[in-house]
């Protein structure tokens, strides 16, 4: 079966559709018939140029930057198109010239002219303007780039909603995602990740309490809410270490506010890690904070940190309660006072930390199995060329 995945970013681009994308187009590869031979001859598609990175070492092809003529193409050569995310040219083809079309959420982008559910420029949660019919309020809400990019914004919603309608399939990676897009041939299939061990855990009893903050510094992540719990935790005069890994635009102020509030020699910005340098850090934290306002489908860093061991304490969005399930803490999204004592609470109950940080890893397992991710959009391709023919 000829499969053309499409993905606007992609590697060397960091983020969780590219990580979700190439892990789905690795394990698609893999996958064998009766005979031994590969199921899926697999072309990915992206806009994102290669960089230094080497497209000879994945076991699919990819084109890069491709003309609309020759993505039209591609598409034509293709028994089933898959579009990571409503990206309207390749939706649009695909429909056009009569191919199988799959859509995979990433985003909000049916349902949001911003495709994050979120209030510009404050950052707030949407309660949901354009699904309930409150136009005016979107427009409103995306005019700080001028109301005719406002006005584009609002439209394109429709044509990708329109669109979207007409795919043989729309995989969410939560059943909360699926709920709020309201789109026919909806199908949940969570995100799978890799079952590496879990970290070898650093003893913390005679030291300080690390809770570490794992993610891009930008104002959506609400770390500026984890640094307002620092200062309640402070001023109780708790003992801790709040570790920030990561970079963003929003460093600087992160410091300025950390200076200003005294909390310098609580805090420790550790960059970018990665590989044996971030397990090493993450091996001697206490806990892992998701502290996230809004703008998440399904919250890669908690489903990450939960299969490291780590207990997790999150904000209550409904993606990270999904996917926490009863394997975690949850606190109300913003509440800097609630999230201060979730932490409290973990800080003085090292029993607990240990079960939450067990039961999570057994729920990331199972909940996130990579495995499954594979077959089950596997089966999608196989049912809708069956269904072709």
């Amino acid at each position: 079966m000829k499969l053309l995945l499409y993905s606007h970013f992609f590697a060397p681009s960091i983020g969780g559709v590219e990580t979700i994308v190439l892990s789905l187009a690795r394990g698609l590869a893999e996958l064998r018939d009766s005979n031994g031979a590969p199921e899926f001859e697999i072309t990915l598609i992206t806009q994102t140029p290669a960089e230094n990175w080497d497209d000879g070492a994945v076991p699919f092809r990819i084109i890069r930057e491709p003309s609309l003529l020759q993505l039209a193409r591609w598409i034509r050569k293709s028994d089933v198109v898959h579009v990571a995310g409503p990206a309207l040219a390749p939706l649009t083809l695909g429909l056009f010239l009569g191919k199988p079309t799959v859509v995979e959420h990433h985003g909000f982008h049916t349902i949001c002219p911003n495709g994050q559910l979120l209030l510009e420029p404050s950052a707030a949660p949407c309660p949901g303007y354009f699904m309930a019919g409150r136009q005016t309020e979107c427009l409103r809400c995306n005019s700080v780039e001028g109301w005719a990019a406002s006005c584009k914004l609002w439209v394109l919603t429709y044509v990708r909603r329109f669109l979207c309608q007409r795919a043989v399939a729309n995989i969410t990676p939560t059943q909360w995602l699926g709920g709020l897009l309201q789109l026919p041939q909806s199908i949940a299939i969570p995100h799978g990740l890799n079952a590496a061990p879990a970290l070898p855990r650093v003893k913390i009893s005679t030291g300080t309490p690390v809770i570490a903050f794992l993610g891009r510094l930008v104002t959506t992540k609400g770390i500026r809410i984890l640094f307002e719990a620092a200062e309640i935790l402070d001023r109780k005069n708790r003992p801790f270490e709040l570790l920030i890994i990561g970079d963003g635009p929003e460093r600087q102020p992160l410091e300025e506010y950390a200076r200003a509030s005294h909390l310098t020699s609580r805090v420790r910005f550790a960059g970018r890690l990665r590989g044996e340098q971030l397990d090493e850090a993450l091996g001697a934290a206490t806990m892992a904070v998701v502290p996230s306002l809004g703008g998440e489908v399904f919250g890669l860093v908690v489903a990450e940190n939960m299969l490291r061991g780590l207990p997790v304490v999150a904000s209550d969005l409904g993606a990270f309660a999904e996917v926490l399930g009863d394997a975690g803490l949850t606190f109300r999204t913003g509440d800097a006072a609630e999230l201060a004592a979730a932490i409290e609470h973990l800080l003085d109950s090292p029993a607990l930390g240990a079960r939450l940080g067990q039961a999570g890893r057994q729920r990331a397992l199972e909940f996130c199995s990579r495995e499954h991710m594979i077959e089950s959009h596997a089966a999608i391709y196989r049912k809708v060329v069956i269904a072709g023919h």
